[in-house]
């Protein structure tokens, strides 16, 4: 299984977030068990300020297996398409763009995704397996 992975996950494995940290580690683990793990490059860029230059950031990544791969036009486009009807049912831009790219490289580009976001993910992205 290639499991795509959110920001939220890694930043709350990297920072460490006390209240998420360790639980997060545990479930990037699980789902390292059960195959690849896999960032799109809109996760690389929110994890990029984190990190002293792009080599540690690299090296990081290397370490935990995690690779990184582009984002698809196919993958920008159902984004787009998505972002379009979260737009027209509520009006409020509580939610932002990178967030709709993420759930559709993971839709479109992977498995699953692993987050914390569950709820968001899971009324937008229906097809979506959510870890």
């Amino acid at each position: 299984m290639i499991c795509a992975v959110d920001t939220n996950i890694l930043l709350d494995i990297f920072l460490p977030d006390p209240e998420f940290g360790e639980a997060s580690l545990a479930k990037l683990e699980k789902a390292y068990s059960r195959g690849a793990l896999v960032i799109c490059n809109i996760v690389y860029a929110e994890l990029a300020p984190q990190f002293p230059d792009r080599h540690r950031l690299d090296e990081t990544l290397k370490q935990m297996e995690i690779g990184v791969a582009l984002l698809n036009t196919d993958s920008a486009y159902l984004a787009g398409m998505y972002w379009r009807e979260y737009r027209r049912l509520s009006g409020k831009r509580q939610r932002i763009i990178t967030d709709f790219l993420i759930g559709a490289f993971a839709e479109l580009q992977a498995e699953a995704l692993l987050t914390r976001d569950r709820g968001f993910y899971g009324k937008y992205f229906k097809n979506l397996r959510i870890l």
